[in-house]
């Protein structure tokens, strides 16, 4: 299966991981993406953004939602997306 998920592009990754997530009411995986923004953000070279704190959670939520199309960011997140469709897309599909 990662195998598979290895050749799809970033953007297909993170399509189908969000769409899974969002048919499981998988909070959890959000709550992971949420906390993985700033150290993707810093390795896409957005060092600024990588500086969240607890106090601007609300802020990073909305900052993450407009991270969405910066392709260096999501190409940071890949591997959440490839571990998390490897974890829980085979489950589905035999559910």
């Amino acid at each position: 299966m990662a195998s598979d998920l290895d050749r799809l592009t970033t953007e297909e990754l993170r399509d189908r991981a969000v769409a899974l997530a969002r048919h499981r009411w998988d909070v959890r995986f959000f709550w992971r993406l949420l906390t993985y923004l700033p150290a993707a953000e810093a390795g896409a070279g957005r060092l600024e953004a990588s500086d969240a704190t607890v106090a601007q959670a609300s802020g990073l939520f909305h900052e993450a939602l407009a991270s969405e199309d910066d392709p260096q960011v999501q190409e940071a997140l890949r591997p959440l997306y490839i571990d998390y469709l490897s974890n829980y897309e085979e489950g589905e599909a035999a559910g």
